[in-house]
């Protein structure tokens, strides 16, 4: 008597189907495409019950230590299923807590080709180590795990119904560990021998998982391995195992599975006379903690050559296009070939652009990166750390431009494409030579090509021009504003200066000295009338502290009324009426010093130098005149 169950999922497929019971096994057949999995009852060895996002779980053991799940069983079967188990099969259905307490920390423990974690002896979620495309020790306690999806390990395309799949997990690992010793390491090894076997936990849950994973049991399947290959991006040297439906790529801190049907394109691309670039793009971009990697760039040397085998049979071998058994030849083209027919993508080659050395590359940078700017038929291919990949089809236009005019960026030009449907590109530091062959080329793929460069002439003109410009705004009319504002210190500079010349000027416009310093308060402005009250303050003072300093004050009085010889008397009479007005400070030191002012002894200088000012000059001009007269 067979029992079904409908709408039961097998493992991860999102495809449902009918599940049946009967005395002779177990069977699966899914809905549309029919797939069936049968189990004989002979290889059923244990079976358990358990809560899974799906409903609840069967999950079957068999003899050759495979398991098999089956969700979306409802609450109430499991008592029909626990009998029909007994019953055909002699096994007890056994039901596996799970624990619901959403604990972020626990155990981990490998269970075949699952990894479980558990919390306080109940399991929180199990991982298929089979989907692992990737292990990393992210510093130095967490380890990253990556996964590819179903689809992609058996080489078909995701439908578009799928749902979304975890990619990605990281474990947090403290603590130390010790390694695993082998039967041959001896037991009379001294204790800081065995310290130095001790490694972090994360380490040792980095290597489990890589051993648990596919390597263990998938290594007589490798078809060839390239050792200590140089890859530039991500750089490192890393060993190169060859798989029927992978590549593995393993390194000294990274490990990186690839999936052929995960390469979109191939290059073989002349770096140099030396050296040729093989690069592999990606349409899933390998990690290395936070950046991404779309392109995987290997270099080789030209003159390096290798003699392989092929671990295939002739009959699998004449499966693939242009596979051979044996290769002697340089290693660069053994690649290739390799990759080529397990890939089954074309091999994208140099085109038939060519610099004024002979390469199919120029020299250029992008931002501050410095690669090789291919010119291709389809493509402009940028490679450097970040290879930049640019279809000829989406480009929008070329703009040729240069910045500067000095005489290290006359030697160079830049390169802009503008692209239709994405952002623009700017390759500066290309030499000047390449221009033309550049432009030939780009017109030849009917490129719209935009030239912004000025000929050195003109540049050296435009600068000259700016110099010039600059100097005629510092002799410009005073209409204008700006040199206004240029020319305020200037003015200033120029102000202070006239105080100091206009104490001896003589072509202020006046006919007399003495008219000017008379009528200084009242007709001239307010600033030169300051001024001119100032300086015979500064004077007095100058003699007042220098003892000796009366003979060079007379000198100038002398030579002051010599020129006013040809004058009349009165001005000079009105010249000391408005200075008593300033020798109000005068007067009040004479106060302070009137006892020394009656005898007005010859000796002392003050006095002299304080009537100099008040009645000394009423005074002297008279003994002045009445020399003049007797003369």
């Amino acid at each position: 008597m067979t029992t079904q169950f409908d709408r039961i999922y097998h493992g991860l497929s999102p495809e449902s189907g009918k599940f049946r019971v009967a005395a002779s096994g177990m069977a699966w057949k899914a809905e549309e495409t029919e797939n069936v999995n049968a189990m004989s009852s002979t290889d059923i060895k244990w079976a358990r019950w358990l809560r899974v996002a799906r409903g609840f779980q069967l999950r079957v053991g068999l003899k050759d230590r495979r398991r098999e799940a089956f969700d979306g069983f409802e609450r109430d079967d499991h008592d029909k299923l626990a009998g029909l188990l007994k019953q055909h099969f002699a096994v007890t259905l056994e039901t596996e807590d799970i624990s619901f307490r959403g604990w972020n920390w626990g155990v981990t423990d490998f269970r075949g080709d699952e990894l479980a974690f558990v919390v306080g002896n109940k399991t929180s979620f199990e991982l298929p180590l089979q989907y692992v495309a990737n292990s990393n020790i992210a510093g130095r306690t967490e380890v990253s795990l990556e996964f590819m999806a179903p689809s992609d390990s058996a080489g078909k395309k995701p439908s578009k119904g799928q749902p979304d799949e975890m990619v990605e997990i990281r474990f947090f690992v403290p603590g130390q560990s010790t390694r695993a010793r082998g039967s041959d390491a001896g037991s009379n090894k001294s204790d800081a021998e065995e310290n130095d076997d001790e490694v972090s936990a994360a380490q040792a849950f980095h290597d489990a998982v890589k051993e648990k994973a596919e390597l263990g049991h998938v290594s007589g399947d490798i078809i060839l391995s390239f050792e200590e290959v140089l890859v530039l991006t991500p750089r490192g040297r890393y060993d190169v195992d060859m798989f029927p439906s992978f590549l593995r790529l393993r390194g000294k801190t990274y490990d990186y599975k690839i999936v052929y049907s995960s390469i979109s394109k191939l290059f073989l691309l002349p770096k140099d006379d030396l050296h040729i670039l093989f690069i592999l793009g990606l349409n899933v971009p390998i990690r290395q903690g936070q950046t991404r990697y779309q392109y995987l760039v290997m270099q080789f040397s030209r003159e390096e050559e290798i003699t392989a085998e092929l671990n295939m049979s002739e009959e699998e071998i004449a499966k693939y296009d242009r596979l051979k058994k044996h290769y002697e030849d340089p290693t660069f083209e053994v690649v290739s070939s390799v990759f080529r027919a397990l890939s089954k993508k074309k091999i994208i080659s140099a085109g038939s652009f060519q610099s004024r050395n002979g390469h199919p590359g120029l020299k250029a940078n992008l931002k501050a990166v410095q690669g090789d700017l291919f010119m291709l038929e389809k493509y402009i291919f940028f490679v450097s750390k970040q290879p930049v990949l640019i279809e000829i089809s989406d480009i929008h236009q070329v703009v040729f431009s240069r910045v500067g005019a000095g005489i290290a960026t006359a030697r160079t030009f830049d390169m802009q494409i503008v692209t239709k449907h994405g952002p623009e590109y700017t390759f500066t530091s290309i030499n000047k030579e390449e221009h033309e062959p550049t432009d030939a080329y780009l017109k030849d793929k009917k490129v719209r090509v935009k030239n912004e460069m000025v000929p050195d002439g003109d540049l050296l003109l435009a600068a000259a021009g700016e110099d010039s410009d600059e100097e005629m705004q510092s002799v410009a009319s005073d209409d204008d504003e700006e040199p206004r504002v240029r020319r305020t210190g200037d003015d200033d500079d120029d102000s202070e200066d006239d105080e100091d010349f206009e104490a001896s000027s003589s072509d202020a416009g006046s006919p007399t000295d003495t008219s000017s310093e008379s009528e200084g308060g009242a007709t001239a402005s307010d600033a030169s009338g300051d001024r001119d009250m100032m300086k015979p303050k500064k004077k007095a003072k100058g003699t007042a502290k220098d003892g000796s300093g009366k003979s060079p004050a007379k000198k100038k009085k002398k030579k002051a009324d010599g020129e006013k010889d040809g004058n009349d008397d009165k001005p000079k009479k009105a010249k000391a009426k408005p200075k008593p007005k300033k020798s109000g400070d005068a007067n009040e030191a004479m106060e302070i010093d009137s006892g020394s002012e009656k005898p007005k002894p010859r000796p002392k200088p003050k006095p002299k130098a304080i009537t100099k000012t008040s009645k000394g000059e009423e005074d002297e001009p008279a003994r002045k005149k009445q020399k003049k007269a007797d003369d």
